[in-house]
Formats: structure tokens, sequence, C-alpha cells
């Protein structure tokens, strides 16, 4: 455990800011494979019109925020929505200490 959140104090001064080009489906040079990994599976199930994954916890994999638009919850409300999204990520929920979802319809 030591040894874990050392590597996550090392690289916390290569946190990457939230900004309107992070609103991309493609994975840009700088993503994570765990960013990668869950765009790619988030993409898959919801075809989303925008999605966001940023790995919030330095690089690590700990702490993940995702922001994530599609038609495919059209009529849900937030908490089926975001049970859609954690049902989806389920196995990768598994091995990470917190997530952050918002859901939107577009």
């Amino acid at each position: 455990m030591f040894s874990l959140s050392r590597r996550c104090l090392q690289r916390t001064v290569q946190i990457r800011r939230f900004a309107a080009t992070s609103y991309v489906l493609n994975a840009d040079a700088t993503s994570t494979r765990g960013e990668q990994h869950i765009r790619a599976k988030l993409t898959e199930k919801f075809n989303p019109t925008s999605l966001q994954v940023q790995d919030i916890s330095g690089g690590c994999g700990d702490f993940y925020a995702i922001t994530i638009a599609s038609d495919a919850f059209k009529g849900l409300p937030m908490v089926k929505q975001h049970r859609l999204v954690t049902e989806t990520l389920k196995k990768e929920i598994e091995g990470i200490h917190g997530l952050q979802i918002q859901t939107r319809v577009e």
C-alpha cells in the first residue's frame, strides 16, 4: 500500500487539468491505459456523443472522473443512468478506489 501511495504522490505533478479539449471520444497521446480501456468500453456500449475519462488520482489508476452524454440514457432517471455505467465497468471498478460519474442525454 505504501508503494502505491508513494507512486501516486510522485505522479501528482503530472495531473492534467480538465479542459474543453478533453471532451473527445478518441484517446489522446497523454491518456493512460486505464483511461483508454474505460473509454473503449463506454464507447462500445453507449455510442456517446461526448465522453471524457480522466484519471484524477495522479496517474496511478485509483480514481476516475467520467462524463458521458448518450441517447442511451434518454428517459432514464440519473440513478439508472449511473447504474448502467457502473454495470458496464464492473470489472474495472473492482480495482479502483473511487469513481465520479456525470451522465446526460444529447
